[in-house]
């Protein structure tokens, strides 16, 4: 069973748009619920993003990408 990464409505208050600035975790490498995976910047201010589940993480959107609330930037199997 596979478990979507997706970008927290909860993760900063304003509705503007992402930037994934780091992934912390590899693509096919194993991560741990509540592990840090990925940062992401919203108006200079970095965010941490947690894995949701324990697993190996496929990555779908990369470094740089533009993102907003809700949107799916990976998996977890």
């Amino acid at each position: 069973m596979s478990i979507e990464v997706r970008v927290p409505e909860t993760l900063w208050e304003e509705d503007s748009e992402a930037v994934i600035t780091t992934w912390l975790a590899s693509d096919g490498g194993a991560v741990e619920q509540g592990e840090v995976i990925a940062e992401l910047m919203v108006q200079k201010i970095q965010y941490e993003l947690e894995a949701p589940a324990s697993g190996s993480l496929q990555i779908l959107k990369d470094v740089d990408d533009v993102v907003a609330k809700g949107d799916l930037i990976g998996h977890i199997g």
